[in-house]
């Protein structure tokens, strides 16, 4: 397969609108969505939710931005830091999202009768894993996250970068973020949860998935290689880690409870 679409849908002037831009802003588009169907379903205040969205929005691409420029691109942005805030000139890491994600709902949570940190990352984490498989398409419509070469029929060539069939790695990660989403969506509406639960089964298995994949992807980073170990799998163990973490937490309030109702 040959993939030779322009990242570009239309030009309106100097204004332009761009798949992955779409795919971006359809992301945080439906995980809104879900989130209303969550609170409702939860009996919480809709209304609260339109707050919530500026604040995981301004931080989710801050958080992006920063990682993108001061990991994967440190030589030209420090040497051009006024480009940094430039975000509509591309340029995100996921990593950096996440953790833009949680300084946001951490800040967002500490008002007043605002829902509990845990509680409100089990809910949002739902809703970012899906909006993370639609900016992976996003970035398979740019030809950007490329693969490496290969001889299988998985290969697609991207025209637009050169004539070598590659993994597309970008929908690998779309695939593996849309049967994370349907695990967690599952969990949810089984109701068998403690808090911090589905932040936990979504922080391991989304960048359990992302260390693995990575293997499959050329150095995203100026300044590394193509070797065995990238940086994006050394900024994905810690995310792991806390995941697991949160896991056992989670269990092991789950067997206190069980403890309590058996004690009668």
């Amino acid at each position: 397969m040959t993939w030779n679409i322009d990242p570009v849908i239309f030009h309106f002037g100097r204004l332009s609108l761009s798949w992955y831009g779409l795919f971006f802003a359809g992301g945080f588009l439906v995980g809104y969505k879900i989130m209303q169907g969550i609170y409702r379903r939860d009996g919480s205040k809709v209304e609260e939710l339109d707050l919530l969205l500026w604040f995981v929005l301004i931080g989710t691409l801050i958080g992006m931005r920063l990682v993108h420029c001061l990991v994967y691109e440190p030589d030209y942005y420090l040497a051009h830091p006024w480009e940094i805030p430039q975000i509509w000139r591309g340029g995100y890491a996921s990593h950096g999202g996440a953790a833009g994600l949680l300084i946001a709902v951490w800040f967002y949570c500490r008002a007043p009768e605002r829902p509990k940190f845990l509680w409100l990352l089990d809910r949002l984490a739902i809703a970012a894993v899906l909006a993370g498989a639609f900016i992976r398409v996003g970035n398979f419509f740019n030809s950007e996250i490329l693969g490496k070469p290969t001889d299988s029929f998985l290969g697609i060539v991207f025209s637009r970068v050169d004539q070598y069939p590659r993994h597309p790695a970008q929908l690998y990660e779309a695939v593996a973020y849309f049967a994370i989403f349907a695990i967690l969506w599952t969990t949810y509406r089984t109701g068998v949860r403690r808090d911090g639960m589905l932040t936990g089964l979504y922080f391991t298995l989304v960048f359990g998935a992302r260390f693995l994949l990575e293997f499959f992807k050329t150095a995203q980073a100026t300044y590394e290689q193509d070797g065995s170990i990238y940086v994006g799998q050394y900024m994905s163990l810690p995310f792991v880690a806390l995941g697991l973490a949160l896991l056992i937490r989670a269990g092991r309030h789950e067997q206190r409870r069980r403890r309590e109702i058996e004690r009668g």
